[in-house]
């Protein structure tokens, strides 16, 4: 094909073309030529074609190209953009593209092209396969994934014209994946963009109400929010800072994820204010920080420093929370301007830089390059592409943890991580061996939860291998594929091996000697397995592979044998892996209530202990003598014992309205504490109440009732 002569645009294509090459007006004139080349070609090839809502095609294309370009992009993602659709609907070649624009315009295209359905079984498997060939060209070339969150958000801007349901569709794989995708590569602005569209295509009545009243509020508040501004800006200039303050825009949808999962109303959530400050320095960014802290006091255990640890996109910042007029909360957020660039575009940032040096740069880039090798490992250990994109999804929901190794690199994982997953994200080979840890110095369990700042030792042993328990505490999707590809690659005679082995350790924390050895219990077992046509090496291969807990086959083991767990009477029934059994207690260390995420630990001689999931007393059990559990087999009449802690202004009366209303949810009060307050808390006060409710729902509803107290800080549950 010849190099295609300019074609006639229609006036709403050439609007379009006009806006691009407005903001595309920052690059010279070679490549805004091949960019105007590559829109005629894109123009030609998409002749005839409309949009649902009757607009030319190509005006979708075009818009996507202009939002790449006014990221500030190279040529080549730009062209990309224009050309993303031409492989997939056009039935032009990779290799004519190649031939016009370039091997890498070439491949960028194809990695955003669908795979062809006729290959696939069903529309699930086909959509797996397509986003699985997406990602990892984006492993190859990050501009994929640039293009394609463009592409995304033009569709997200344009759905008014399809049917509620597939509006609906498309927004909740938005917000589980695409828009995560925007956050874990920093761009921040397309994140929130994409929550908020999706939340008005699933709720549209909800975002309207969302919006109206936070403009409301916005109104109502705007001279406080100045008064806030206008005194910032006399402090940082008393202290010789030169800064730029911006208000902080709210992101409805979080608002809305707040107010849920904090069971707050909307005033409640929306009561504070957000401040950007932009200064010139790292160095500033302290300095304004300990001048802001003389103007307001700081909120206690508020403060964040990502400059010296970045987040896990390579954002960097200082963070903090003051308390400001009339006790009103104000979140600031300090940054340089190379930093703020960073939190805007992300790894687009690469790009806005490209001709400078700079740490925020570089730890950003840095940073994408560890998830992209990541993403590798993924794939290598997924067995087919619906296990590889629920990995990437579940890697994608991150709530960071900064960890060190003990010669002090940095490691940054989601929250709740393990010892397990930090020795995979190390390696998978140091995973695979690992044997123990040890945090901070101290021997730990391997299901010992992670917190910030810990340092972790991992122990490793050469003729190790992974134990199918692990997958019911790893948070990782690298740990957990690794895991699971590790296991499915085990032999069959290693497994039962492997099964046997773990068996044992069960069925030695459960049974006297004399009947772990005793023929008889082996044989009345073996007898039982046969009436029901299964066979020994089936259950332990079962085991070896973790499809079955070994502990709950030794309890059915211990069934036979006809044993009650310490001689003791069954207090109630509980359903574990399909067997009931007895003799259960509730903690008294996390105090479990119903609504609570529950586990049972076997503890010989005690019986069956009922923990919260989360408890660190149960983190030191082995994992072999763990079981899930559930309050429906359980039982969940009757009151539960909890403990919550309400941080307030001091004031007459307060012991009495908090009494009042916690009374008001027929509730009881066990007990109250008031622990010595910690200097620097000044007019605070802390109380902590023990509680008797009936579930968390109860729970929750005090704790909402009590934050709505216009004097209480926080309440929360201890």
């Amino acid at each position: 094909m010849s190099d295609p002569a300019a074609p006639l645009y229609d006036p709403v294509s050439q609007q379009a073309k006009d806006t691009l090459f407005q903001a595309a007006s920052y690059f010279g004139a070679d490549d805004f030529d091949l960019i105007a080349k590559a829109c005629d070609y894109a123009f030609i090839k998409h002749r005839g074609q409309t949009r649902q809502s009757g607009e030319p095609y190509i005006t979708h294309p075009i818009a996507v190209a202009t939002e790449v370009a006014k990221w500030k992009l190279d040529a080549k993602t730009v062209i990309s953009a224009l050309l993303h659709d031409v492989l997939e609907d056009t039935g032009t070649t990779k290799t004519e593209l190649a031939h016009f624009f370039g091997g890498t315009v070439a491949e960028v295209v194809d990695g955003l092209s669908k795979l062809e359905k006729i290959n696939f079984n069903n529309h699930i498997e086909h959509q797996a396969e397509s986003f699985r060939k997406m990602v990892l060209a984006m492993v190859k070339d990050i501009r994929v994934l640039l293009v394609k969150l463009s592409d995304r958000l033009h569709n997200m801007r344009t759905l008014g014209s399809m049917r509620p349901d597939k509006r609906r569709r498309i927004a909740r794989e938005t917000i589980e994946t695409y828009a995560l995708l925007a956050n874990r590569i920093g761009m921040n602005p397309v994140y929130r963009e994409l929550q908020d569209l999706s939340f008005y295509n699933i709720h549209p009545h909800r975002y309207t109400v969302f919006q109206a009243a936070l403009q409301r509020w916005q109104n109502e508040h705007q001279d406080v929010i100045e008064e806030i501004i206008r005194a910032f800006q006399l402090q940082l200039a008393a202290c010789n800072i030169e800064a730029k303050i911006r208000v902080r825009h709210k992101n409805l949808y979080s608002l809305y994820n707040k107010m849920k999962s904090r069971h707050k109303r909307f005033r409640e959530v929306c009561n504070l204010y957000g401040l950007r400050i932009i200064v010139r320095s790292p160095d500033d960014c302290y300095r304004a920080l300990g001048a802001l802290h003389a103007l307001y006091k700081p909120r206690p255990g508020r403060f964040k420093d990502f400059i010296a640890l970045p987040k896990g996109n390579g954002y960097q910042g200082l963070h903090t929370t003051l308390i400001g007029i009339k006790g009103v909360p104000i979140e600031v957020q300090i940054r340089t301007p190379a930093m703020d660039q960073t939190a805007e575009y992300g790894i687009a940032s690469h790009w806005l830089y490209q001709n400078r040096t700079g740490e925020v740069r570089d730890t950003a880039i840095l940073r994408t390059r560890q998830w992209l090798q990541n993403i590798l490992a993924l794939q290598e250990d997924s067995g087919n592409a619906i296990e590889f994109s629920e990995h990437i999804k579940v890697d994608l929901y991150q709530n960071e943890i900064y960890l060190f190794t003990p010669n002090g690199k940095i490691l940054v994982l989601q929250r709740g991580s393990t010892p397990v997953d930090f020795a995979y994200a190390i390696h998978t080979d140091i995973g695979h061996s690992c044997v123990g840890a040890k945090v901070n110095g101290n021997p730990v369990p391997l299901r010992h939860r992670l917190h910030t700042g810990d340092t972790i030792e991992i122990i490793t042993r050469k003729d190790s291998q992974p134990n199918p328990a692990w997958l019911s505490f790893v948070v990782s999707a690298r740990a957990r594929s690794s895991i699971r590809s590790r296991l499915k690659n085990m032999g069959r005679e290693d497994a039962i091996m492997l099964g046997e082995k773990l068996l044992q350790q069960a069925l030695q924390q459960l049974l006297p000697q004399r009947l772990l050895v005793s023929e008889t219990v082996k044989n009345k077992y073996l007898a039982d397995l046969q009436s029901k046509n299964i066979r020994f090496e089936d259950v332990l291969y079962d085991v070896g592979m973790g499809r079955l807990l070994p502990v709950a086959v030794a309890m059915q083991i211990a069934e036979i044998a006809g044993e009650k767990f310490g001689g003791k009477t069954k207090l109630s029934p509980i359903k574990i892996s399909g067997s009931p059994v007895g003799n259960i207690h509730i903690s008294t260390c996390c105090n479990p209530i119903p609504g609570d995420a529950i586990k049972a630990a076997l503890i010989p001689e005690q019986g069956l202990i009922i923990h919260s999931d989360t408890c660190e007393n149960l983190f030191r059990i082995p994992v072999e003598n763990q079981l899930d559990a559930d309050w429906e087999a359980i039982g969940k009449d009757g009151k539960f014992s909890t403990k919550i802690s309400v941080m307030s202004q001091d004031q007459p009366g307060l012991l009495a309205t908090l009494a009042g209303s916690i009374a008001a949810h027929n509730a009881n009060i066990e007990n109250v504490e008031m622990p010595p307050q910690p200097e620097g808390k000044g007019d605070f006060v802390e109380m902590r109440f023990g509680l008797s409710v009936t579930d968390t729902e109860q729970l929750n509803q005090i704790l909402h009732d009590i934050q709505s107290i216009p004097q209480i800080m926080s309440a929360k549950r201890l």
